[in-house]
């Protein structure tokens, strides 16, 4: 069903050099949980963060930024403006917008919303746990989600019922893929399998460490990533680039947090460096990335 992408090694490689090259401005509108984290992912990857949210000065940033972030936690009115009026903005200038559409499924505000970000803008990307990719494609109404069950998150943890194994691969990738085709952005469902399309080609990373679900907000991190990449590359490599730094910086800062005896505070701290120390060696030896043929 699915065969291991030996030449995409070089693509992420070059991919990253593009990052350290352009030191991508990333303008990360995120919530305030974990916005330091975010930040701190973005400079550790090699782009530059700036964290604008007020109406009165977003559209300036987002003009000289490189790709524009929007998370959609922690939402109230005034953000929800600031949201809008940046997407405004990232569309006249030919920015990439990037989305994590934190929650929904669960909360009817943030159902109405994603879906006017994505029927009003060219999205570059959405990056999702499978619960909130499913939620986005049940709303669109997309043909892959007929007859399959939509599980209700929990809170804005992915349920699970939702989360991708070995034996629901093939359906999840079906409905990635076919959310990918019906909003024409690549779309990145993020879990222990990650899943990753453009809606013509699927990719799937076998990267990562269980401990990443015990930290708050690496998914968050995971999208200021892929709007690092974005901001340097071509969309499709960016969220597989992405994906597989963020995978391979979790799988060494486990190994680590279990060599030491240590707990999710230390693996937090580990990922950031583990981020920040990835090189073109653990690219080519440790990527664990496939194509999948569905």
């Amino acid at each position: 069903m699915f065969k291991k992408s030996e030449n995409m090694s070089n693509k992420i490689i070059q991919a990253i050099q593009n990052v350290k090259s352009v030191t991508p401005l990333v303008n990360c509108t995120t919530n305030v949980v974990t916005i330091n984290d975010c930040a701190n992912a973005i400079l550790a990857i090699g782009g530059s963060p700036v964290m604008g949210e007020d109406i009165g000065e977003i559209c300036d940033i987002v003009k000289i930024a490189n790709s524009l972030v929007i998370n959609m936690g922690k939402l109230n009115e005034e953000r929800m403006k600031a949201i809008f009026q940046a997407c405004d903005c990232a569309t006249e200038h030919n920015k990439p917008i990037i989305i994590d559409p934190v929650g929904v499924g669960i909360i009817k505000i943030r159902n109405e919303k994603v879906i006017e970000l994505i029927d009003k803008y060219d999205i570059t990307a959405i990056r999702g746990n499978m619960s909130e990719v499913k939620a986005i494609a049940n709303l669109l109404k997309i043909e892959e989600m007929e007859n399959v069950a939509s599980n209700l998150a929990k809170g804005v943890d992915v349920s699970e019922n939702d989360i991708v194994s070995e034996e629901n691969l093939d359906e999840n990738s079906k409905i990635v893929k076919g959310l990918a085709k019906k909003t024409n952005a690549v779309i990145i469902a993020s879990g222990p399998i990650d899943i990753i399309s453009n809606g013509k080609e699927t990719f799937i990373s076998q990267n990562g460490d269980p401990m990443m679900a015990k930290v708050t907000g690496s998914g968050c991190m995971l999208s200021s990533i892929v709007g690092t990449f974005s901001g340097a590359n071509e969309p499709f490599i960016a969220g597989i680039a992405a994906t597989t730094a963020m995978g391979i910086a979790g799988e060494n800062a486990g190994k680590y947090v279990k060599t030491h005896n240590k707990g999710p505070g230390t693996f937090r701290t580990c990922l950031i460096d583990y981020l920040y120390l990835l090189n073109e060696e653990n690219i080519s030896n440790e990527t664990k990335l496939f194509k999948i043929n569905i």
